[in-house]
């Protein structure tokens, strides 16, 4: 897995992509008007976001009205509300994971599981960085084309907007910080049957320790064997040596044997 300090750097990256993606969402200047007027009371720039569009004035004024239903919007525009929206909240939902999968932090299983976790929450920034691309780089090729077109007058032209630049920021961000977290693999765990990696030396010493002592325990029990066989062979030998050997009030008489003879003859 990823070392501690680059999977923090990988969750900045991600917690500003979402920011940035959310900013740009609510931006009304995804497009730009190019055409100005020296009155005092005519515009002097007109922007275009998703939600709303605003208008500059000259007096300093600065006036927005929401558009009107969904429905009477174009399918480009709708079909890019709908992706940043998802972006964003896939974002969060990411970010929630990362905060999880991280080292740094006290919850979210072991150390294995984290690993799974951060992998996941990766992926999630990586959708995440499509859904932003792909919209924006469908409204920028839409502007454009718009732009070089010959037929719109200069007061329908408009340019790309600031809100355009934080979108592309904001899917690099996420990419970045998603690449970085799905490095935090695990690996396969039959990689490593015996469990000694260098890379978890607290486990190795564990396994070792468990080792020694189950060698000390068996080590143990065969002294034990040991000091109890020759117990048994000692207390058999004492009683060998016993009945080898009679006390002087326990022996037979020396004629006994002899009376024994001859009541035997008679």
């Amino acid at each position: 897995m990823l070392s501690t300090a680059v999977q923090i750097l990988a969750f900045a990256l991600a917690l500003l992509g979402v920011l940035g993606s959310t900013v740009a969402t609510l931006l009304p200047n995804w497009k730009v008007s190019i055409s100005t007027w020296s009155s005092l009371v005519t515009p002097v720039s007109q922007m275009q976001g998703l939600w709303m569009d605003c208008v500059w004035y000259t007096s300093g004024v600065f006036s927005c009205t929401v558009k009107p239903s969904v429905l009477s919007l174009p399918a480009s525009l709708q079909t890019t509300r709908a992706a940043m929206v998802v972006c964003c909240v896939l974002g969060l939902f990411g970010l929630c994971l990362a905060s999880l999968g991280l080292k740094c932090t006290r919850w979210g299983g072991s150390r294995r599981a984290k690993g799974h976790t951060a992998v996941a929450a990766g992926a999630c920034f990586i959708l995440a960085s499509i859904l932003c691309l792909v919209p924006a780089s469908w409204f920028t090729n839409q502007v454009i084309s718009d732009f070089l077109t010959t037929d719109l007058p200069e007061s329908s032209k408009y340019q790309p907007g600031g809100a355009l630049c934080v979108t592309f920021l904001s899917a690099g961000f996420l990419l970045s910080g998603g690449v970085i977290l799905c490095m935090s693999c695990p690996g396969r765990r039959g990689s490593q049957p015996s469990g000694d990696s260098p890379a978890d030396p607290g486990r190795f010493l564990v396994q070792r320790g468990d080792r020694s002592r189950q060698e000390l325990q068996t080590e143990l029990k065969g002294k034990e064997k040991k000091s109890a066989r020759q117990q048994v062979d000692g207390v058999m030998q004492k009683k060998l040596d016993t009945k080898a050997y009679l006390p002087p009030h326990r022996l037979p008489p020396k004629g006994a044997k002899d009376s024994y003879i001859l009541q035997e003859y008679v």
